[in-house]
């Protein structure tokens, strides 16, 4: 690799980084609340580095949301329900690395097969935001079904209907928001960073 894309390319890693730091820490950039939602934003800024960068980098720059979730459910837990599940690695880190996966493999086969690179970009959004939504709540009914009484502090008799509701009432929402949203940044952002790395 060049030197100059290279250089490029940590630099962006570095800036990508940053923000997603930014993002879990500062209320209203990495979580929007909607009425009584609350749309997760953080993995459109995954996509958007998958988009540039590549998948590798998209699932490095996942994976460090993901640790981000992880420490912090030890030292600073977003609700009593990241105490409990997000303590678990496997919950808390590989969704996270799995929105790279997912959206750059899927802009990789899209953008060779549709003519809008908008369109490519908006369906990779939305299936990186599905995997994360579907992950974690898979993940936390496969760990965590027996204990559902005493997640979030709610009784919960039957977990699936209840993580059911959620990919319904945020998951959904998210990966809409994601699809729309995503390609308006992503598109003329990557249109100077391709002419940048030349």
């Amino acid at each position: 690799m060049p030197v100059k894309k290279n250089t490029l390319r940590l630099n962006m890693l570095a800036m990508f980084i940053a923000i997603i730091l930014l993002q879990t820490s500062i209320p209203l950039i990495g979580y929007i609340p909607i009425g009584p939602l609350e749309i997760t934003i953080i993995p459109m800024t995954v996509v958007v580095a998958t988009v540039l960068l590549g998948t590798v980098d998209g699932a490095i720059i996942g994976g460090v949301w993901g640790m981000t979730t992880f420490v912090r459910a030890f030292v600073w837990p977003t609700s009593p329900l990241a105490a409990i599940v997000f303590v678990n690695p496997i919950i808390s880190v590989i969704p996270r690395i799995m929105i790279g996966v997912v959206a750059g493999m899927t802009y990789t086969y899209l953008k060779k097969h549709l003519k809008s690179q908008a369109a490519s970009i908006s369906v990779s959004a939305v299936l990186g935001s599905l995997t994360n939504t579907v992950l974690v709540l898979g993940l936390i009914y496969l760990f965590y079904k027996a204990k559902a009484p005493q997640l979030y502090q709610i009784n919960i008799k039957e977990l699936l209907p209840y993580l059911l509701g959620v990919v319904g009432t945020n998951g959904v929402p998210e990966a809409i928001f994601s699809g729309i949203v995503t390609p308006l940044i992503a598109v003329p952002v990557k249109k100077i960073f391709d002419r940048t790395s030349r």
